[in-house]
């Protein structure tokens, strides 16, 4: 387990403050996000059906990519003393198995009175295609 997390406090953060990060999305991953998610829907793991969609192949979960936002918030973007309040996903293009990604995530709004930051994140592809689309709104801990 890695313990390399921001400890960015609320005073700390500033509007405009971007953290980055890539990913290589593997068969691995997509096999494991299934198992854990339960998630077995043939678009994601059958090649054949998979070949007979729109697509032409399987498409990773979107899930699977939406849930790097919680490594975002949770390692980098305030860290640790981060607590999820909500987020809101769009998925605008297919993510597929050997794609690199771009998780992006930018603070655009702070509250002094609740301590909430409100964060823009972003998954693109190489192509810089946006996949997902997302605001989240984190409180910062002072614990």
């Amino acid at each position: 387990m890695s313990k390399n997390f921001s400890e960015l406090t609320f005073d700390q953060i500033e509007i405009g403050l971007t953290k980055k990060f890539h990913v290589n999305i593997t068969q691995l991953l997509v096999d494991e996000f299934a198992k854990i998610s339960g998630d077995f829907s043939p678009i994601h793991v059958d090649d054949e059906f998979a070949k007979s969609t729109k697509f032409g192949r399987k498409i990773v979960h979107g899930m699977l990519l939406a849930s790097l936002l919680s490594r975002m918030v949770g390692m980098y973007l305030p860290g640790k003393y981060a607590l999820y309040s909500s987020q809101t996903l769009e998925f605008h293009n297919p993510c597929f198995i050997g794609d690199e990604i771009l998780v992006s995530s930018v603070v655009t709004d702070k509250s002094e009175s609740t301590k909430i930051i409100k964060i823009e994140s972003k998954i693109t592809n190489i192509k810089k295609d946006i996949l997902l689309y997302g605001e989240g709104r984190i409180i910062v801990r002072d614990d």
